[in-house]
């Protein structure tokens, strides 16, 4: 197993030392628990907190917690240098600076950045590959001013290479461990970027979901996670598996940091032009700031998925406790229309094609990524399963079986049989989700953890989840608001509403972080 690059950050001590020294001295007490997005950058401007402060914080506590949680892969060699330097730029120049200036976050290692971290998905295969530029998300981070603090860890491949392996692992960090019940799932493949998020490791960070990749950790792992419209988020230089569900979004403790991390993310791209361009239309002018809205409940059309989601007895604790969410929304103006059901859910959920579709495409979408890259170890799907058999057996690591890396190299291409897939999925969609939404007039419709995100994934739809509470165990659940392409404004209007209403989010105790 890898170990942190910590001891990188060694040769850049002197450097920001010297530049600390043009700074005032930081004598305020700063509470980093649960900070967020605007009591830190209120924290720059009284100057009661510097981004080298803050970065030192966060490198801190990845030291003392991360060889049990397993969520961080990399720190970044270069984040105190890019704290100093966006602590120099503060100074110059307070006005029009993004909120994300000088903010630390994680970006999950499927994500590619053009500096001294890897970009591998968790395995060893990518392990010294170069990517041949910075990811869509990470250039429009750093035009924010972000810093990339580092790589958080992910469930292998994204949870493609074998469904045998647990929800969190990977070859170079281990096993993802749940804050909150050590013996809980962390859920995947955003693993690592939710962990974090929970355990206060970075102010926000940055995850990838094809089929429940966001959703699912944010809810295991009591954080909000922001699934947006495929397109709305480039995916150039991000280690795909289908180009037709892949999309990248915020995970955070909060809804509001969450939006100002989508705000900064979405946009056309012209390596990922096709998308980014048809996306670029959701995306409403002056950003989705505007949408965080105390009474963004009011007059909401809120649908309630009870068969085939809510799969608990209304007297479980859970079954309360979303009764008593229910009630609430009822209370804060929003229309709850209940028992509704998608037509056709069990063709959706268990014969919709996905997994034919997906299989093709991975193999497509990671020969052609790989091709693109400046060097790497590997160069096809077939040199990664030949490297992992080998590297496998020389290491004695864990590892788990290949047969989905197997059938996608097996496959030749976009026949007529994925084809009658991917139709499938748009009609499935067409005739399920879209009907029933414009049918009842829906803003959104409302489902416990990840149940949904199956529906959400086959057309491209986006989804947020927000901490609906912990069971008898400790364990967080969560609840996701889903709609259709660019539903994203009317979503974060009900989420954050919700969210501010409830409260429900808690860190976790800090006994079963040691």
């Amino acid at each position: 197993m890898a170990s942190l690059r910590l001891h990188h950050f060694s040769f850049v001590f002197t450097l920001v030392t010297l530049l600390s020294l043009s700074f005032p001295l930081y004598t305020h007490p700063f509470d980093f628990t649960e900070a967020t997005v605007d009591s830190i950058q209120e924290a720059f401007k009284n100057r009661s907190l510097s981004s080298v402060q803050l970065v030192q914080h966060y490198l801190s506590l990845i030291r003392k917690l991360n060889p049990r949680l397993h969520a961080v892969i990399e720190v970044n060699p270069d984040a105190l240098t890019q704290a100093a330097r966006a602590d120099l730029n503060r100074e110059k120049n307070w006005l029009n600076q993004h909120r994300l200036h000088g903010i630390p976050i994680l970006v999950k290692d499927n994500i590619g950045t053009a500096d001294k971290l890897n970009t591998t998905a968790g395995s060893f295969a990518l392990l010294g590959s170069v990517v041949c530029r910075d990811s869509g998300v990470v250039k429009k981070l750093r035009e924010a001013g972000a810093v990339i603090l580092g790589k958080a860890s992910m469930t292998e491949w994204a949870a493609f290479r074998s469904d045998q392996a647990p929800n969190g692992w990977c070859a170079r960090a281990g096993q993802g461990i749940n804050p909150y019940v050590r013996s809980g799932s962390p859920c995947g493949s955003s693993s690592g970027s939710a962990i974090s998020a929970a355990a206060n490791l970075a102010t926000v960070t940055l995850g990838t979901e094809t089929d429940g990749s966001i959703i699912c950790p944010s809810a295991f792992n009591s954080v909000v996670g922001i699934k947006p419209t495929v397109g709305l988020t480039s995916r150039s230089v991000v280690i795909p598996i289908s180009p037709r569900q892949d999309t990248v979004g915020p995970i955070c403790r909060t809804v509001k940091d969450a939006v100002y991390v989508l705000d900064a993310i979405v946009g056309y791209d012209v390596y990922d032009a096709k998308a980014t361009k048809e996306a670029a239309k959701y995306i409403p002018q002056g950003g989705y700031l505007k949408f965080l809205k105390l009474d963004g409940l009011k007059r909401k059309r809120v649908g309630i998925l009870r068969k085939d989601f809510f799969n608990f007895p209304k007297n479980s604790l859970h079954g309360k406790v979303f009764e008593q969410h229910f009630n609430l929304m009822r209370k804060k103006g929003a229309t709850i229309i209940d028992n509704l059901q998608i037509a056709n859910i069990s063709a959706i959920l268990d014969q919709s094609g996905e997994e034919v579709a997906l299989t093709t495409e991975f193999k497509m979408a990671i020969n052609e990524y790989l091709s693109q890259l400046t060097s790497s170890p590997v160069r096809s799907l077939a040199d990664i399963i030949s490297f992992d058999d080998n590297h496998d057996k020389e290491e004695k690591i864990k590892e788990y079986d290949q047969q989905q890396f197997l059938d996608s190299e097996r496959t030749n291409g976009i026949n007529s049989t994925v084809r009658n897939a991917i139709s499938n999925m748009a009609q499935l969609s067409s005739r399920g989700i879209e009907t029933l939404i414009r049918e009842k007039r829906l803003d959104a419709i409302v489902t416990p953890d990840a149940t949904v995100t199956s529906v959400l994934a086959i057309g491209g739809y986006p989804g947020i989840s927000v901490p609906a509470g912990y069971d008898e165990t400790g364990a967080p659940f969560g609840i996701c608001f889903g709609g259709l392409k660019g539903f994203e404004p009317r979503l974060i209007e009900i989420a954050y509403a919700f969210e501010q209403a409830t409260k429900v989010r808690k860190p976790p105790p800090f006994k079963s972080l040691l």
